[in-house]
């Protein structure tokens, strides 16, 4: 059942690329400037490690599902993703996966983005953690962490300065 799970978190990242690029298309066609653009290769690549380091340590480390942790680690899961899709409705087609900035566009303070500059961040460090300690792959979750929190070092860096927060 987890590697199930893991197969639908990746099924879901690609939705979400899907709707980015589309979202990308109608922000360029809007006059949207991107920045940044040189840390979104490592950031691919740091998420989609998340997913084969979830499979790969359970797999051959044999991680047991321990019910105690699991269960509440899932649950984690499930609402980090309520987060990021309540992200991608509020900001609609403004939201993507790359750093764009609409000109003269107002910044968002509805939704989650009414507490916190970054909610969808939030979502993607408890899903890092959660994700693989649904079935223990302590590993992962170790490693995801600390390289994740060194990107959106990087990231929201970049995202403050495109839209002007000091």
């Amino acid at each position: 059942m987890y590697y199930l799970l893991i197969l639908a978190i990746g099924i879901e990242r690609l939705v979400e690329l899907i709707i980015s690029r589309r979202n990308a298309r109608w922000s360029f066609a809007h006059g949207g400037k991107e920045f940044g653009h040189g840390h979104y290769p490592v950031m691919v690549t740091v998420h989609a490690a998340l997913l084969l380091g979830c499979v790969g340590e359970v797999w051959a480390l044999h991680r047991p599902f321990i019910a105690w942790l699991g269960w509440p680690m899932l649950a984690l899961v499930a609402l980090g993703q309520a987060l990021r899709w309540w992200c991608v409705a509020t900001l609609g087609h403004r939201w993507n996966t790359l750093v764009i900035v609409m000109p003269q566009a107002p910044l968002v303070r509805r939704g989650p983005y009414r507490w916190l500059h970054h909610p969808n961040y939030v979502a993607v460090v408890a899903e890092g953690v959660a994700l693989p300690l649904v079935h223990t792959a302590w590993l992962t979750a170790a490693c995801f962490t600390l390289v994740n929190a060194l990107l959106l070092t990087v990231r929201i860096r970049v995202e403050n300065a495109a839209l002007g927060y000091t």
